[in-house]
């Protein structure tokens, strides 16, 4: 899934995500300049929640 994370707007907010989803056992590919995370093999509530523990509200967009 892609999930659009409009507040991620550095390296810190791109590393942030990174182990938020880390920490849940998923793989995030992060694109900092389109304000994208693409994760996989988790469920979204799981993804969801974890971006919003780490301060991140996020939207799936695919």
């Amino acid at each position: 899934m892609i999930l659009s994370v409009p507040n991620m707007t550095c390296g810190h907010c791109k590393a942030a995500v990174e182990a938020a989803i880390t920490e849940v056992g998923g793989k995030a590919v992060v694109s900092l300049e389109d304000r994208e995370v693409e994760v996989n093999g988790l469920p979204e509530a799981t993804v969801l929640a974890a971006l919003k523990a780490a301060g991140y509200e996020a939207e799936i967009v695919e």
